[in-house]
């Protein structure tokens, strides 16, 4: 393992300050963007629901309406896509609601999306596929998360502080590499102080207030994961495994409103000096 994690961050190292370039190079490459949420209904897409199934969702936790996707939060689950996806930019607008539930009635508002989702639905907690998370909770948008199933199938690798926040790593350019199987590795402005509370703000958020619209921007390239909130890169792994699959859109106690998920197709990262 530690072999595999020194040919990551020297090919890192070869590529940091060219990542810009490469983008890029690779635009004209690009496919044309596919709207994985079409704005009138959910096709391409299928619910699932704890304790209730595929397609079951008698409380209307998602629906659509005058071009927005509202998911209420108020039942455990997520939406998932039929297809599986590998080297794309994912763009998501989405906004926080008033409502929450349950369990997290008076908890931080709380959602995610969750890449490279493979196995069963239901397959963690009951409730989502394995799968590596791009955390959506106030204060902490960005944080990864291992969604897995504590085995080497699920894991990620990035560059982190010296020192943990509250148990977590915090991701930090140009710092020492890490595998985790489990667990998160937060995004660096992320309050130290931050409480699990709804209508918490830290002093950096990145995030607009609530009801405000945001643009996550998630680009998987090859085995790299990038996180972009509202332009500022957030997060970044240097290696991820898996590398692809399906898309989820948690429902985890907080309404939430989407207007755009959209998916372009990029080219793999070329290898360390192509093209120079």
């Amino acid at each position: 393992m530690k072999k595999i994690i020194l040919i990551l961050v020297i090919a890192v190292l070869f590529t940091n300050g060219k990542t810009e370039k490469t983008f890029a190079r690779a635009a004209s490459d690009q496919q044309p963007t596919i709207r994985l949420f079409n704005g009138k209904n959910l096709d391409g897409w299928y619910t699932f629901i704890k304790d209730r199934g595929r397609n079951s969702d008698p409380k209307k936790v998602f629906t659509v309406k005058d071009g927005v996707m509202r998911i209420s939060g108020e039942e455990w689950g997520c939406i998932t896509t039929h297809g599986e996806f590998k080297n794309y930019k994912l763009v998501v607008e989405y906004k926080w609601g008033d409502k929450t539930y349950g369990s997290r009635l008076n908890n931080a508002r709380d959602n995610g999306l969750l890449f490279h989702s493979k196995g069963a639905d239901g397959g963690y907690s009951g409730t989502w596929m394995h799968s590596i998370e791009c955390n959506i909770i106030e204060g902490g948008t960005g944080d990864f998360i291992v969604v897995g199933d504590k085995s080497n199938d699920f894991l990620l690798t990035c560059l982190v502080a010296p020192e943990k926040q509250n148990g977590s790593y915090i991701y930090q350019p140009g710092g020492d590499p890490v595998t985790v199987n489990s667990g998160r590795i937060n995004w660096p402005g992320r309050d130290p102080d931050w409480k699990d509370e709804k209508g918490f703000r830290g002093k950096n958020d990145v995030e607009h207030p609530v009801g405000e619209w945001n643009r996550l921007e998630c680009i998987a390239r090859g085995s790299e994961l990038f996180i972009y909130l509202n332009g500022t890169l957030v997060n970044h792994a240097i290696h991820s495994k898996p590398d692809e699959g399906r898309i989820q859109i948690q429902s985890e106690g907080a309404e939430i409103f989407y207007r755009r998920v959209d998916l372009t197709s990029i080219s793999p990262c070329p290898p360390p000096g192509a093209g120079e």
